[in-house]
């Protein structure tokens, strides 16, 4: 098994050789790395090593930026994002993204939950109720707010917002999930329940976290990937990554002895 490549799993998305530059600054180095089908895949490394970059090369969320280039080719189920044929729009329906601070539209709950549907042509009043019940209860809210649904989705709490962000996303049925840093604004007790979420919602979707928490990445994910300058250095399981990792700079970032 290569440094670059997780022990044998079904492979969702493959990125081969990627470089990526802001302008001139050249952010991503040769990343190879295959990430597996069904399974939770954490970012780790010390701020500015270029997780978030990657993670967003993942839905093509880079190209809303002036100035920024790819260079290499990132497939999923085989098929390449950054073919001049594919509509960004309809990538991110199958590639879904849930932010580092929550972010519900200023409208009700329900309304946030069927903006996606409604936008892909979903009018229909009883499957949209349908949808807005399935999300939430994926999203473990439901018994929470299933009398609010008409209430703006502001006056939930910072924790019930993220859950409220995840069942949007899962509204428009992606295939694939990418989180970055999404308990990094909030407590212990609702960063609990979303990592008890991101574990059920792994028997559907494939999960991808940048986290600055290694502690998370070890309760959350069943792969790790270790970034630094801007370079992926190792991936491999969690627990190899944590209890036997193969490179020095990751045992040195994974002991606290920098970053």
């Amino acid at each position: 098994m290569s440094a670059t490549t997780p022990p044998i799993a079904l492979p969702k998305i493959v990125a081969e050789d990627v470089n990526f530059h802001y302008g001139t600054f050249h952010a991503l180095k040769d990343i190879n790395v295959t990430i597996p089908e069904k399974k939770v895949t954490a970012f780790i490394g010390p701020s500015g090593c270029g997780k978030s970059t990657f993670l967003r090369c993942l839905n093509r969320m880079n190209d809303l930026i002036d100035g920024t280039k790819l260079d290499g080719k990132v497939t999923i189920d085989g098929f390449d994002i950054y073919e001049k044929s594919v509509d960004p729009v309809a990538l991110r329906k199958q590639v879904g993204m849930v932010f580092q601070k929550p972010n519900p539209f200023p409208m009700s709950i329900f309304d946030n939950i069927t903006y996606g549907p409604k936008l892909y042509g979903k009018k229909g009043k009883a499957e949209l109720e349908e949808i807005v019940e399935r999300c939430l209860k994926q999203a473990a809210l439901w018994d929470d707010v299933k009398d609010k649904l008409k209430k703006s989705a502001l006056e939930l709490s910072g924790g019930q917002q993220q859950r409220l962000c995840i069942a949007r996303t899962l509204a428009v049925d992606p295939k694939i999930i990418l989180m970055d840093e999404p308990c990094s604004a909030l407590d212990p007790i609702a960063t609990s329940r979303i990592e008890d979420l991101i574990f059920e919602l792994k028997e559907k979707y494939t999960i991808v976290m940048v986290t600055h928490n290694m502690q998370q990445a070890q309760r959350a994910s069943d792969f790790t990937a270790f970034f630094m300058l801007g370079r992926l250095v190792e991936v491999n399981t969690t627990q190899n990554i944590f209890l036997y990792p193969q490179k020095k700079e990751t045992e040195d970032y994974i002991s606290g002895r920098f970053g």
